[in-house]
C-alpha cells in the first residue's frame, strides 16, 4: 500500500518546464510585445457551435486541461506588468 507521502514525493515530469517558465524574466519591450501577441488573453477553443441561427452546444474551455497553463498564464501577465509599469504603455490592446 503507498502512503501518501511516497505519493507526494514522485519527481513531477514537467517540473523543469515549469521552473524553466516562472525563471523568464521580462526586461525587454520587443520580448514583452512579442509574449503578449503570442499568448492568447482568453482560450481560444471556447466557443458557441451555431447552426441556421441556433445554438447547438458550447464547447467549454479546454486551456486549463493544459499542465503548463498556469506558468504560461502568468508569464503573460509578467510581460503585461512590464509594459504598463516599466515601459508606461497602455495595454488595453492586449486585452
Amino acid at each position: 500500500m503507498t502512503s501518501f507521502t511516497q505519493i507526494q514525493t514522485r519527481r513531477d515530469l514537467l517540473s523543469p518546464m515549469r521552473e524553466w517558465l516562472e525563471s523568464i524574466n521580462v526586461h525587454n519591450a520587443k520580448l514583452a510585445h512579442f509574449l503578449c501577441k503570442l499568448i492568447p488573453a482568453q482560450c481560444p477553443f471556447e466557443r458557441d457551435v451555431v447552426v441556421f441561427g441556433q445554438k447547438l452546444f458550447h464547447i467549454p474551455p479546454m486551456c486549463k486541461l493544459n499542465p503548463l497553463y498556469e506558468e504560461v498564464v502568468g508569464l503573460r501577465f509578467k510581460a503585461l506588468c512590464y509594459l504598463a509599469d516599466e515601459c508606461g504603455e497602455d495595454i488595453t490592446a492586449y486585452c
